[in-house]
């Protein structure tokens, strides 16, 4: 086979790699459905029926540090990082007893799948010396450290719904 023809045959099959791996990475959340048709048939019983998403997780820019006058170290020394995301999605139909009467035999469960946004937490530290000073001769004086903690975030509004429903 000739270089030429690899070489084409090689941009062939990298374009086509390409092209199915972005749905892929595109996609907010991966759908799941846990199979319980085998169980179902093996036992002659109506199983409940259970899916939903698994979201894909996406980072943000962090926050980076930002230097202040008169301090040796820049604040926020370890940046928030933020992130975003969906909430996970869940839909569960169950069979039930007909103890309602005979127009309820299945209850539902669904989580929608809303938005969610975090930010991790940071620090923020200054060494115990301070800036160096004109009428020290440019040396620092000592002081007491400081640290704080930046804390976390996190943001969401779940919903969900629980129902009485005929057949699946």
């Amino acid at each position: 086979m000739k270089s030429t023809t690899r070489g084409t045959l090689a941009a062939v099959v990298t374009c086509v790699a390409a092209a199915v791996a972005t749905p892929a990475v595109a996609a907010d959340g991966v759908p799941v459905a846990v199979p319980l048709n085998g169980v179902e048939h093996s036992l002659d019983m109506e199983m409940p029926k259970v899916g939903g998403t698994v979201p894909l997780i996406k980072p943000g820019s962090p926050d980076g540090p930002r230097y202040v006058e008169g301090r040796l170290l820049p604040d926020r020394a370890v940046p928030q990082v933020p992130f975003s995301s969906d909430m996970p999605s869940l839909d569960l139909r169950t069979p039930l007893p007909r103890v309602l009467g005979e127009s309820f035999d299945h209850l539902t469960a669904t989580t929608a799948a809303s938005d969610l946004h975090a930010v991790t937490p940071g620090a923020s530290l200054d060494a115990p010396l301070t800036a160096p000073r004109a009428d020290a001769l440019g040396l620092p004086a000592p002081k007491l450290p400081e640290a704080g903690l930046l804390a976390p975030v996190l943001q969401a509004a779940p919903e969900a719904s629980l129902g009485l429903a005929p057949g699946l």
